[in-house]
């Protein structure tokens, strides 16, 4: 981006916070655009090339992947937790099936061969705990999800506000923002509705990965007792305000500058600006496959899954959780997960958190294994599922989750 369009973007922002404060209708299109540059975890603003296809076709089209897209419709047996201050918390348990490795028939016992082995005192089998980032949710794993039923037990959650998961009490009661160290402490709460017992492995995607190194830092006792692998996937342990989104300095620190602001006023007119984001979908969708993507080549139908996920998310709850990022620092939490087999993975084009965080965060874990994956940005597992999976895989592998030699959707999990 050129120095102008720095200036141009840095000039949009300041308008829209002007306007946050007066002409609010005037401000719909600016609103929008400023929504969906957040949504997509980039606390900035892009310049997006012109779109050439009719407007009317790239509805037409939207509305042709929502109806045929298969992404986001795996469900599980439901559950709900309920954090420290009663927000609750929705999530899904898929189950290994040992008979057949299909998943649970109705009805049936759920581990008929582990009772014949063990008897009553059959000891707990590992549970996979997924954690989803910023503006998604649970169905952002789809892909790994797909791949791991009934090969072994995992959890997947919607974070506070997102998803299935109800709006933060503290939030809507307090009026105050979300901390990550909350976070962790609601992820407590899933572990302890969903997997009471018995080994786990915490996976967790950019916020959902600071996720994990907050509940290590508050519970390093659970982490010492039954963590048994950890999987952080681009995301990062601090620093997070020197990322500088792909922009030039100028642009950068005019962002920075306005965007709380603007963020604040445009929670306090949630309705209004849901409307201008609707009308600005064509320019949304632009943004958020700059910040999501870096192939190509990607699948049309994933990008408008992750679309979907992102302008699902209300401004208001934007607004509440992006003063945590600059306030994150869980750089020595990470010293918890140093005797684990952990898994530290990163596309190298992510412009959300740049792979230099990952980087420094398997630095810290000299025994982590570091996956850098070429021509991919913040969204690496819809992005390229197979390396994720695989990577995974072997993950679960070494810490005890399924044998070496399972096969996990084709992806054989030995080590290479």
């Amino acid at each position: 981006m050129s120095e102008s369009n720095a200036e141009a973007v840095a000039a949009a922002v300041a308008s829209a916070t002007e306007a946050a404060a007066g002409g609010w209708r005037r401000a719909t299109g600016i609103a929008g655009v400023a929504i969906g540059v957040v949504a997509a975890g980039a606390a900035a603003g892009v310049a997006i090339e012109r779109l050439t296809v009719g407007r009317g076709m790239r509805q037409r089209a939207r509305l042709a992947l929502d109806s045929t897209g298969p992404y986001g419709g795996l469900r599980g047996t439901p559950g709900k937790a309920y954090a420290e201050d009663g927000t609750e918390l929705y999530y899904e348990v898929d189950e290994v099936d040992e008979v057949d490795g299909l998943g649970p028939e109705a009805g049936a016992d759920p581990a008929p061969r582990r009772r014949r082995l063990f008897g009553r005192k059959a000891p707990a089998p590992v549970t996979v705990v997924f954690s989803h980032g910023y503006c998604l949710n649970q169905d952002s794993w789809h892909f790994q999800r797909a791949a791991l039923r009934g090969v072994v037990r995992t959890v997947y959650w919607d974070q506070r506000s997102h998803g299935r998961s109800g709006r933060g009490v503290a939030q809507t009661r307090d009026d105050r923002p979300v901390s990550i160290d909350e976070l962790g402490r609601d992820l407590k709460a899933v572990i302890d509705a969903a997997a009471p017992e018995g080994p786990i492995v915490l996976v967790g995607h950019s916020m959902g990965g600071m996720t994990v190194m907050a509940l290590a830092d508050a519970f390093p006792d659970l982490v010492r007792e039954r963590v048994v692998g950890v999987a952080l996937v681009g995301t990062s342990s601090g620093r997070l305000g020197e990322v500088n989104f792909g922009l030039p300095v100028a642009g950068v620190n005019a962002v920075r500058r306005v965007l709380p602001g603007v963020l604040r006023a445009l929670g306090q007119r949630a309705e209004l600006v849901e409307k201008g984001r609707r009308a600005t979908a064509d320019l949304f969708a632009g943004i958020i496959k700059r910040y999501s993507f870096a192939s190509r080549d990607v699948d049309p139908a994933v990008a408008r899954f992750a679309e979907r996920m992102i302008e699902s998310t209300p401004i208001d709850v934007v607004a509440e959780y992006y003063p945590a990022f600059n306030d994150h620092d869980k750089t020595e939490a990470l010293a918890h997960f140093a005797s684990l087999p952990v898994l530290v993975l990163a596309g190298v084009r992510d412009l959300v958190t740049p792979s230099e965080h990952s980087e420094a965060v398997a630095d810290l874990l000299p025994g982590a294994e570091l996956v850098l994956v070429p021509d991919a940005g913040h969204l690496v597992m819809l992005e390229h599922p197979e390396v994720v999976t695989d990577r995974l895989a072997d993950l679960l592998a070494r810490a005890g989750a399924f044998p070496f030699t399972a096969t996990v959707d084709g992806c054989d999990s030995a080590s290479s």
